[in-house]
């Protein structure tokens, strides 16, 4: 089994009433080199808590994201540990990444799609 970190990545869509919802999970485990995110975005469930959301542009963010695990843009030459703290980081924003937790997996891939499946659809 290999130690692993995740966060939940979540949508806040009007950031001064701190009403969110999970969009994502970010998976990072060093042994493996691993780094990604998988990301649901629930359209209906986004504008319950506000009907003038901007979808298509926090689609967009969460695409970043994905771009970003991957090393693209601003994060090109970081390094997969250094990529993940910089996502986790606090931050006041549309999207953002809840607090980070800990596990053991053999497969880091496989573990990363459960946890989508359990913390966001």
């Amino acid at each position: 089994m290999t130690p692993y970190e995740y966060a939940i990545i979540q949508a806040m869509p009007r950031v001064e009433r701190g009403e969110l919802i999970n969009v994502g999970v970010l998976l990072y485990c060093q042994r493996r080199d691993f780094l990604s995110a998988r990301t649901h975005l629930d359209e209906s469930r986004l504008l319950a808590l506000d009907p003038s959301a901007d979808v298509a542009a926090i689609r967009a963010a969460l695409d970043a994201w994905d771009r970003t695990c991957g090393g693209s843009g601003a994060a090109e030459g970081m390094r997969p540990g250094e990529r993940f703290r910089w996502l986790v980081a606090p931050r006041s924003t549309i999207l953002r990444a809840g607090p980070v937790h800990m596990g053991l997996t053999a497969e880091p891939a496989a573990e990363l799609e459960r946890l989508v499946e359990l913390l966001v659809r």
